[in-house]
């Protein structure tokens, strides 16, 4: 059963009624909020990127050769997959807003079921490089053991930003989840949105990694033969 948005009313020394504003009406307050937390997640993943760079200087070559094993078509179907779910999520909060609330839903679970497949491309991937002895560095073969400490870096690297990342591509389904289920109880509407737009935020943020991820990890050897 939807339970409609009822706004608290105080009323001041002459009796005149005042409308309190709470969370569902501080859009700009609610908006900056998100965009505080944003800020975290840019510092975690941007100390990762400054890391790549600095060993990219001392190990040129090695992160060249490394570079070169990865799957650089999954990568960039993954890469196309999280465009096309921003375009979705930002499409859903454009239906909300205009009053399309089946639209806005169908537009979250296909924003969904987009974030499956680039998990379950990933884990295709991940497979790959275990089947090539380079997973998380394990010995299989005794083929890391002679692998040069540059590539063992950028391996490192690696595992530690795509697997973080997952975990927030995770973290954006349940709360793409979480959404829906506060949309059919009439938590989220047409009038009061800022917790869509702050979860479409979260996933900009998401895709966007990615997009800094791909040219990075993937691109650096691309014209290196293997």
């Amino acid at each position: 059963m939807a339970h409609e948005y009822i706004p608290e009313i105080s009323v001041d020394r002459n009796g005149k009624e005042h409308e309190v504003q709470g969370w569902q009406g501080d859009f700009y307050g609610g908006k900056l909020g998100f965009w505080l937390f944003m800020l975290t997640e840019v510092m975690m993943f941007g100390g990762m990127f400054l890391a790549l760079s600095y060993y990219n200087v001392l190990h040129a070559e090695d992160f060249i050769i490394a570079s070169s094993h990865l799957n650089r078509l999954l990568g960039g179907i993954n890469t196309v997959i999280l465009l096309i779910s921003a375009l979705t999520m930002g499409l859903g909060l454009l239906k909300m807003r205009a009053g399309d609330i089946k639209g806005s839903k169908l537009m979250i679970y296909a924003t969904i079921l987009l974030a499956l497949i680039f998990l379950m491309i990933k884990g295709v991937e991940w497979r790959e490089e275990y089947e090539h002895g380079i997973f998380l560095l394990h010995d299989k073969l005794l083929v890391t053991s002679s692998l040069p400490f540059g590539q063992k870096l950028f391996y490192g690297l690696y595992f530690t930003m795509t697997g973080l990342h997952g975990v927030h591509i995770m973290i954006g389904i349940g709360l793409m989840l979480w959404l829906i289920k506060r949309i059919n109880a009439g938590k989220v509407t047409p009038d009061h949105y800022i917790l869509y737009w702050n979860i479409t935020l979260y996933w900009d943020i998401v895709h966007l990694i990615w997009v800094f991820v791909f040219p990075y990890y993937y691109m650096m050897g691309a014209g290196h033969g293997h």
